[in-house]
């Protein structure tokens, strides 16, 4: 490996870094702002009602859901509409650490049942203008991804 490709890959690894931590900061700000539309079927109205206000979409799953064929080919539907809209999208893994961030409770056996958090919306609405840090580096990294040819890019989420 020469000494371009070793600064390169620390570059990588330094970005993906940065735009994981802006991930986490822009899901807790947006969810303490109620902008963070949670759920397949509740993303799904919203984006039908009013995708213009819809400024990144999240799509969540573990390894062991991957075989989740129902699940596939909603976050096909989805990707195709965000696409179609002009959207981001990042694939996320750590389904843990992502329901940590938005307070999810670490037990619901029995009491109630856990909230669906495989697709998340971050919203803008109109007549706002919401200015995030992690919004900015969030949708940096999606452009970038999509000059090279990665046109949803995958960001893992570390349990702490």
């Amino acid at each position: 490996m020469t000494l371009e490709e070793l600064v390169a890959c620390d570059n990588a690894a330094q970005k993906m870094q940065t735009v994981t931590a802006a991930v986490e900061e822009l899901l807790v700000a947006a969810q303490r702002q109620d902008r963070l539309t949670v759920g397949v079927y509740e993303s799904a109205k919203l984006m039908n009602v009013d995708p213009d206000s819809v400024v990144l979409c999240l799509l969540a799953i573990d390894e062991e859901e991957e075989d989740d064929i129902a699940l596939q080919i909603h976050f096909t539907l989805i990707q195709s509409f965000c696409c179609d809209n002009d959207i981001n999208i990042v694939r996320v893994s750590g389904m843990q650490r992502l329901a940590q961030l938005l307070g999810e409770p670490a037990d619901t056996q029995g009491t109630t049942e856990a909230r669906d958090l495989h697709c998340l919306l971050v919203t803008n609405p109109h007549t706002d203008t919401w200015k995030s840090h992690g919004l900015v580096e969030v949708a940096s990294y999606c452009e970038e991804s999509r000059g090279n040819n990665q046109w949803v890019p995958y960001i893992s989420l570390q349990e702490r």
